[in-house]
């Protein structure tokens, strides 16, 4: 594969990432701004697209912008003891534990209300009544769980 990239379209074919996605980098400052031909095309090179491939994975992830936005600051001090980015890491994976544990909640509470559905109508229904009064859940926990898939 060609890495001298050219058009915003060839670089988010190369690292199916959308265009738009791109641009929002580049608004955030994630991604710097492109060099732009005489026309004001956007043209990309080799440094884009390895910086953007690394988003993307660590997107795929689950990293928070902040997050990548810190290590990538930490690319450019490649001397620099590496401890802050096991911090940060060490922190995402607390988050992933938690949320985990707070799927494990959800998934039974789910399970529980199918298992309460006996069938019949919408009146009766142990799921509807379930979802109507919190005070019939056996957990808070998924309360504030957010299983929102996030864009690429």
């Amino acid at each position: 594969m060609e890495r001298d990239l050219k058009s915003i379209g060839a670089l988010s074919k190369a690292t199916n990432v959308k265009v738009t996605t791109i641009r929002y980098y580049e608004s955030i400052g994630l991604l710097a701004e492109p060099e732009r031909t005489e026309s004001g095309r956007r043209v990309y090179g080799k440094e884009t697209f390895e910086r953007l491939r690394f988003i993307r994975h660590a997107r795929d992830l689950g990293f928070e912008i902040d997050a990548i936005r810190e290590l990538i600051e930490l690319q450019s001090s490649e001397e620099q003891d590496c401890s802050h980015v096991d911090g940060i890491a060490r922190r995402h994976l607390t988050g992933v534990r938690n949320r985990i544990e707070q799927l494990r909640s959800l998934e039974n509470e789910l399970e529980r209300m199918l298992d309460q559905c006996r069938g019949g109508k919408i009146e009766q229904c142990a799921i509807m009544e379930s979802l109507a009064d919190h005070e019939h859940c056996i957990s808070d926990q998924h309360e504030q769980l957010d299983i929102r898939v996030q864009p690429r």
